[in-house]
C-alpha cells in the first residue's frame, strides 16, 4: 500500500494557500471601505471597485513578507515560506512510485515523472523535435537562433552559457582547480574530480537488484539494468540497430562513417576503438607479459590470456537460443547469430557491400586500397591476404628449397 503522506501534505498546503487567500479578501473589504469613506470626505472621485481591490492587494503584499529565520530571505505567502523551509530541513514530501526518489515541490515530481512515460509535451516550432521539460526546449532552441552571447577571444569559439566558457577557457589556461584529496592529481571539472576519487576508495554503492552486480555511479547501474530489461534506447538511423547506452552507439557509428581516429604512431594505421589500437601496438613491441599457467602460452593482453584459458576448462557458457549451440566467448556467439538473423552490420565505405564480420570487411576493403600487408620473407613479395601467402611460401619456395636439396655441389 502506498503512503499517504505526500497527498496529506499537498492536501495540508492547499488549505494553507485558502486561508491566506480568505484573510487578503477580507483585509482587502475593510481596505475598500476605508477607501471610500476618504473618497467622500476629499471629494476626490473614487475608484471602481475593482481597481480598488487590485491596487490594495498590491498595497498589502508589498507590505506583509514571511522571512525565514535559517537565512534571512523574505516570502510573499506562508506557505511560499513553509515550501522553502524544506532547503533547510531537507525534507522531501514528494514520492515517485516508479524509481522511490524524492522532491521538494510537488511540481518537480511532475516533471521528474515525465521521465518515466517519456511524456515530451514542449515542441520546437523549427524543427519538430520535442523535450520533456520547459527548460531543455529553451536551451535547444539556442541552436536555431544562434544565441551564442559567449565569446572566448583566445580561439574564438561561442557558448550559448557563461559556465561552458568558463569551462572552456581551462583548455588554454591549464588551470586545474579541483584536486584529488589523496593523491593529488588534478581536474578541470569537478565531476571529472568526483569520477575519479572512486578508483581511490573503491566504493560502490549502487546495487543491481537482479544480478547482484555493484557500481560506482548511478549512471552506471541504470546503463547495467538495461542488460536486464532488454531497453535499447539508441537506435543507430543507418542499420536500425539499438544500443544500450549512447557511448556504445556512438562507437557503433564510426562503423558507417569509416572514422578511424585512433592512430598507431609506429605504422600510421589507424583505428576505430582505443582498445583495437592498444592490441596492435602488440605487434611492436612483442611484448607478452601474461602467460598462461597451464601450457605455457603468452599474450600480450589480459583479456586473450581470459579467453584462451576457457579453452583448457571447456565451459562454453554461451548458448544460441536458436540452434542451441555453445560458445566459449559471448562475442562468438554474437557473430553466429548473425548466420540466424541476416545481420550485417559492417558498410564498405567505397562500394556499400556489406559484411557480418568486420574481419570480412578489412579484408574486402584491401580490394580498394591496394594495400598488402603481408610480406614475403623469402623474396619480398607482398599479399593482401594471409592465405596467398601462405599459398606463395608453400608453391614457390618451397618448391625451390627441394630443388637446391636435390642439386649436387
Amino acid at each position: 500500500m502506498r503512503d499517504p503522506e505526500p497527498c496529506r501534505i499537498k492536501h495540508t498546503e492547499d488549505n494553507q494557500e485558502q486561508t491566506e487567500m480568505i484573510e487578503e479578501n477580507n483585509e482587502n473589504e475593510e481596505l475598500s471601505e476605508g477607501e471610500e469613506k476618504n473618497h467622500v470626505r476629499t471629494g476626490e472621485k473614487p475608484l471602481s471597485c475593482s481597481q480598488t481591490k487590485q491596487k490594495d492587494l498590491k498595497k498589502r503584499r508589498a507590505k506583509k513578507s514571511f522571512t525565514c529565520t535559517q537565512c534571512g530571505k523574505s516570502l510573499k505567502s506562508k506557505y511560499n515560506l513553509d515550501v522553502h523551509k524544506r532547503v533547510h530541513t531537507g525534507e522531501k514530501p514528494y514520492t515517485c512510485d516508479q524509481c522511490g526518489k524524492t522532491f521538494l515541490r510537488a511540481s518537480d515530481l511532475k516533471k521528474h515523472l515525465r521521465l518515466h512515460t517519456q511524456e515530451k509535451i514542449y515542441s520546437c516550432s523549427v524543427c519538430g523535435k520535442r523535450f520533456s521539460c520547459q527548460q531543455h526546449l529553451k536551451e535547444h532552441q539556442k541552436i536555431h537562433i544562434a544565441v551564442r552571447e559567449c565569446m572566448c577571444f583566445d580561439c574564438g569559439n561561442t557558448f550559448t552559457a557563461a559556465s561552458s566558457l568558463k569551462q572552456h577557457k581551462r583548455i588554454h589556461t591549464g588551470e586545474k582547480p579541483y584536486k584529488c584529496s589523496t593523491c593529488n592529481k588534478r581536474f578541470n571539472q569537478s565531476s571529472n574530480l568526483k569520477k575519479h576519487e572512486s578508483t581511490h576508495t573503491g566504493e560502490k554503492p549502487h546495487t543491481c537488484d537482479q544480478c547482484g552486480k555493484s557500481f560506482a555511479r548511478k549512471g552506471h547501474l541504470t546503463g547495467h539494468m538495461r542488460v536486464h530489461t532488454g531497453v535499447k534506447p539508441y537506435p543507430c538511423d543507418q542499420c536500425e540497430k539499438s544500443f544500450t547506452q549512447s557511448s556504445h552507439l556512438k562507437r557503433h557509428m564510426k562503423i558507417h562513417t569509416g572514422e578511424k581516429t585512433h592512430a598507431c604512431d609506429q605504422c600510421s594505421k589507424t583505428f576505430l576503438r582505443a582498445s583495437d589500437l592498444k592490441k596492435h601496438l602488440s605487434v611492436h613491441t612483442k611484448e607478452k607479459p601474461h602467460s598462461c599457467h597451464l601450457c605455457g602460452k603468452s599474450f600480450s593482453l589480459l583479456q586473450s590470456l581470459k579467453q584462451h584459458q576457457k579453452m583448457h576448462t571447456g565451459v562454453r557458457e554461451y548458448m544460441c537460443f536458436v540452434c542451441e549451440k555453445t560458445f566459449t566467448l559471448a562475442s562468438c556467439l554474437k557473430q553466429h547469430e548473425r548466420i540466424h538473423t541476416g545481420e550485417k552490420p559492417y558498410k564498405c565505405s567505397h562500394c556499400d557491400k556489406r559484411f557480418s564480420q568486420s574481419i570480412n570487411l578489412k579484408t574486402h576493403e584491401r580490394i580498394h586500397t591496394g594495400e598488402k600487408p603481408y610480406h614475403c620473407t623469402a623474396c619480398g613479395k607482398c599479399f593482401s591476404h594471409s592465405s596467398a601467402l601462405h599459398i606463395h611460401t608453400k608453391n614457390i619456395h618451397k618448391e625451390e628449397d627441394r630443388e637446391n636439396t636435390s642439386d649436387p655441389e
